[in-house]
This record gives C-alpha cells, sequence and structure tokens, in this order.
C-alpha cells in the first residue's frame, strides 16, 4: 500500500478569496441557496440571526476597529486579534471583521489561567483581546502584564469597565467606511495567514498553527463533498444536512474543530447554530440521568472525534437516538481539521473506524524502519492534503520536525484496511489527548519540578473511560520529602495532594493530574538523558488496569 487517495475533488476552489470574501460575498457550486433559513439562533432568546444582519455586524465591528484601534494589514511584524471567550453569537462576525481588515485572528481557551493566555499573548503579539463579560478578569491580568493598555480589552455581552463589541459595532455603523477591503491577487490566499490556532505539535508547551485563508475553504469543501453537500443522493429525510436544519454550538469554538465545522462548515451548508447550546452540553449522553428528560429522536447527525467509538457505545447511542446517523471523523489542527469521515453510504460508522479520507486527501502509512506498510499494517499516519496548515508560526525547527516534503506527520499510528476504513491505534508522539484536548506530558513536567518536593518526574497518559486518557504523574522526591515520607506513611498522601494542587492551581482544568501520582526511586532514561516515557506508560497502565490496585493492597 505505497499509498492511498480519497477521490479527486470535483469544484474549483477559489485561491483569492479570505475567509470572509468566500462566506459572505461569493457562491460555490456546493453550496445550497438560502431562503430565510437562520444562520445563528442567540439560545438565551431564540433570536434568529440571518445572512443581512450578519454581514451588517460583520461590516460595522470591522468599521468600528479601524476607526477605534487602527486595526489593519501590517507588511511587517503582523501581530493578531486574540478571541478569549465561550462560544457567543458574535464570534464569527469578529473574526471576519478581523479579516476584513486584513488582520490575523487567534482564538483562546476562556479557561486559561492568566500564565497560559500570557503565554499565548506573547507568542501572537496580540495587540487586541476579545474577551467574554465572564473572562474578562484574567484577560486584564494577562493584558497588563504583556503591556497591552486596559482600553484594548473588548467585552462580549455587557461590561461596566470595558468597552464592549455591540457598542464598536453600533459605532461602526454610524460613521463612514474607514476602510478599504482588498483583495487578494491570484494564489494569495494560500499564503495570507488568517488564523493561528494552538496545537502542542510533538513536545513542549503549546505551538501556534500559521493557518492560511485557504486551508479552511479548501476543507469545508472537501467535507461538503465527502457528505455530498447539496446533492440529491437519497430521499430528503435521509440526506445528512438539508437546508434550514439546526446544529447545536455545543464545541467550543476557540477549538479548530469547531472553528472550522462549527461555524464556517455549518454556515456553508445551509445549517443555523446555537452557539452555547445547552443541549445536555459536556454530559455523557448515553447514560447521564438528564437525558430521560429529552427527547432525542429529532436528531439525525452526529459526528465524533477524539477518541474511537466502541461499538458498545454507539449501540447506546442508537437507542437513544434511533433516527440519528453515527460515526466518526479525524483530524488536526495542523491538517486545519478533517481529514477523514465516514461516508454517506454508512448510517451508523463502522466501529472504532475514524472514517474514510476526504476527497483531495493522500495518505501513506510509514514503518518504524522507513518502509511503506501495506493494508493492516500499522504505521504512521502521513498525509498531503491542500488544506494543510503553513506550519508553526515562529518555530522553523517544529515546522521542519512535522512537515516534511508536502508530508504531515501526523505522529498517530493507524492501520488501513482494504476498505480504506482508517483505525487509529496510538500516538507515537508523546501527546496525550484529554476529551479532544491536546496536553504535552513536557509542559505538565516543568510545572511539577516547580514542586518544592519534586526532584524529577515523568508524565504519561493512562486509559479513562469519560476523557479517553488523563495524565499521571511518576515523581522522584527531594531527600528532605523522602524522608518525612518514609517517617510518617501518611505523608505520603499529603505530598501528592499538594503536587495534584499545584498544577490545578497553575494549569487549564482538563491538564489536571486526573490519573493521580505515584512515586518512584528513579526516573528511566536513556544514555543521552532523554525520558523512557514508554516504560513508565506501561507501567502505568498496569497499576491503573482493573483490579490492580485491589490486588497490591
Amino acid at each position: 500500500m505505497p499509498e492511498i487517495s480519497g477521490v479527486p475533488l470535483d469544484t474549483a476552489i477559489p485561491d483569492n478569496l479570505t475567509i470572509p470574501q468566500f462566506f459572505l460575498d461569493s457562491h460555490h457550486p456546493r453550496r445550497p441557496v438560502r431562503t430565510d433559513a437562520p444562520w445563528l439562533i442567540e439560545n438565551e432568546t431564540g433570536r434568529h440571526i440571518g445572512f443581512e444582519e450578519i454581514r451588517a455586524r460583520t461590516f460595522g465591528l470591522a468599521n468600528g476597529l479601524s476607526l477605534r484601534y487602527g486595526i489593519k494589514e501590517e507588511e511587517v511584524d503582523q501581530s493578531a486579534v486574540l478571541i478569549f471567550s465561550p462560544n457567543h453569537v458574535d464570534y464569527a462576525p469578529a473574526i471576519w471583521a478581523t479579516h476584513r481588515l486584513g488582520g490575523i485572528v487567534s482564538t483562546a481557551n476562556p479557561a486559561y489561567t492568566v500564565g497560559e493566555l500570557l503565554y499565548q499573548i506573547q507568542v501572537v503579539k496580540a495587540t487586541l483581546i476579545i474577551a467574554h463579560s465572564s473572562s474578562l478578569q484574567t484577560a486584564l491580568d494577562a493584558a497588563i502584564a504583556a503591556g497591552i493598555p486596559s482600553d484594548r480589552i473588548i467585552a462580549f455581552g455587557e461590561s461596566s469597565c470595558q468597552p464592549t463589541v455591540e457598542s464598536i459595532i453600533q459605532f461602526g455603523l454610524r460613521n463612514e467606511p474607514a476602510f478599504v477591503e482588498r483583495r487578494l491577487k491570484k494564489g494569495e490566499a494560500k499564503t495570507k495567514v488568517a488564523l493561528l490556532c494552538f496545537s502542542s505539535g510533538t513536545t513542549g508547551k503549546p505551538k501556534a498553527v500559521t493557518i492560511s485563508h485557504y486551508a479552511p475553504i479548501v476543507n469545508i469543501i472537501q467535507m461538503a463533498q465527502q457528505i455530498k453537500v447539496n446533492e440529491n443522493y437519497a430521499p430528503w429525510k435521509d440526506q445528512r444536512f438539508r437546508l434550514g436544519d439546526i446544529a447545536a454550538g455545543v464545541l467550543p469554538f476557540y477549538h479548530i474543530y469547531a472553528l472550522v465545522v462549527g461555524i464556517h462548515l455549518m454556515t456553508f451548508c445551509g445549517t443555523g447554530s446555537t452557539p452555547n447550546s445547552a443541549t445536555l452540553q459536556g454530559q455523557q449522553t448515553y447514560n447521564h440521568p438528564a437525558v430521560k428528560n429529552y427527547d432525542l429522536s429529532g436528531i439525525r447527525y452526529l459526528i465524533c472525534g477524539a477518541a474511537p467509538l466502541s461499538a458498545e457505545l454507539v449501540h447506546q447511542l442508537t437507542k437513544i437516538m434511533p433516527n440519528a446517523q453515527i460515526g466518526q471523523g479525524y483530524g488536526l489542527t495542523e491538517s486545519c481539521t478533517s481529514i477523514s469521515l465516514y461516508p454517506t453510504d454508512q448510517k451508523i460508522g463502522v466501529p472504532g473506524s475514524a472514517g474514510q479520507l476526504n476527497p483531495g486527501v493522500v495518505a501513506r502509512v510509514v514503518k518504524s524502519d522507513g518502509s511503506l506498510a501495506g493494508y493492516n499494517e500499522p504505521g504512521e499516519l502521513r498525509v498531503k492534503s491542500p488544506s494543510l496548515a503553513l506550519g508553526y508560526w515562529g518555530n522553523e525547527p517544529a515546522t521542519r520536525e512535522t512537515f516534511v516534503d508536502g508530508w504531515l506527520c501526523t505522529g498517530d499510528e493507524v492501520i488501513i484496511r482494504e476498505d480504506n476504513e482508517i483505525f487509529i491505534v496510538d500516538r507515537l508522539k508523546e501527546i496525550m489527548k484529554v476529551r479532544g484536548f491536546q496536553v504535552a506530558p513536557a509542559e505538565l513536567e516543568g510545572c511539577i519540578l516547580d514542586h518544592p518536593d519534586v526532584a524529577d518526574t515523568c508524565v504519561v497518559p493512562v486509559p479513562d473511560d469519560y476523557s479517553g486518557e488523563v495524565p499521571l504523574a511518576f515523581v522522584v522526591l527531594h531527600v528532605s520529602a523522602a524522608t518525612r515520607v518514609e517517617k510518617d506513611p501518611r505523608e505520603a498522601d499529603k505530598v501528592k495532594a499538594s503536587i495534584m494542587k499545584h498544577v490545578t492551581d497553575n494549569k487549564i482544568a482538563y491538564k489536571s493530574l486526573a490519573g493521580g501520582v505515584e512515586f518512584i526511586d528513579v526516573i528511566p532514561k536513556n544514555p543521552s538523558g532523554k525520558l523512557l516515557r514508554r516504560l513508565l506508560r506501561d507501567r502505568a497502565r498496569q497499576l491503573k488496569a482493573p483490579g490492580a490496585l485491589k490486588a497490591k493492597m
């Protein structure tokens, strides 16, 4: 199996349009023609927001940002507008308004600590922050530390102390246009930077993935072709996407998955989206007691990512969503989202499969010796796609490691069957995924080493039924701490709790040591000092295996 390919793309992709020009100013053969179907539905009020209002709010915000803050296209030392917010009806207009002005957008997790947000601000050189009212204090503290004036923090929602997005929109609408939107040259959309979305890459702190305007446009058209949008391929009731449908916006918009699929694909398909939807948000739907209070028979399409759907879980989902098509997809921030999806001829995707390659994607499976794997042989998945990111912002070494000769080295071990179903077997890179979020062990290790009782540490993933996997830390104690523990066994629990609290206090919630802390005499390393993480990962899985702790007692 030297290479396998998705079917060719069957429509042209414009390479001279920005993201808002593609979505707000143009048409594509794959795109259904909307009539009065809403683009967004405000969850709290039920207010429908249509095309004209979206377009007007985008213009008003762009004009206001230009007049009041001087946001514009920079020739050198480009900086970003950073959005620090949970889902909001003006999230998309904020992105598109910045792009109208030629600017770059970086999206941040609204649960970040001050330190985590400060790091992202510094990497992308943010000069303006749009934060939700619930995240304002963190944004202000991080801005002060970064040297950003407080009047350059704008609030989604109401605020008594900061300018609001609504006030900037109204200011922009009251004034004559202060900017001239630039039309890109042919091919320029492939290189003009639109988004800086953070990913942990292979190791270390999160890295800013550099995404062009062209990449998400390509990926949306790839997905639209894969799921046969605007094709009369089946009876209306069985078609996966239908004009006027409503999508529950439960995925966080700052994450590449929702940024491309939740906002832009749904918009392209003529589907209205409900940001901040309360539809069983964040719950284990198949067994949560709240399920009995809802009629879920109206759900027609469900796609899952981040961790494999077991046959048992699919079976339980079909019981409570009897009319839904259910399956999986796979992608990375570095691929600007989707690489594969379950096809439309499967009402229920193959259990455990990440689907089949999207149109225009080419894949190789490379074995550890560098040779190409055959069908049913494991190896690292490497892909080519016109949607690939440009690399890592300001980090050439990491870019060269991950993007090699036009191929994206995913770091995921896969098996591809003869029927082209892709199965993710393991992660070859050190990054773990907790509920779909990337967690770099090295980042947590750096935090743990700041604890006064810790001499050395290694963080590894352990399986978890809900989160997929969670971090567990093996810790070597300083002599003084080890002596305390030896004298009083009760001290061990106190030290472990203190280490876990230290991480919780300094990192976002999903990076907490939910797998626990285990003391160890020495961290295994090779002669060059590299952590032998796989040895400890295997040991951790043995510790956490059913019955292991009971047998240990």
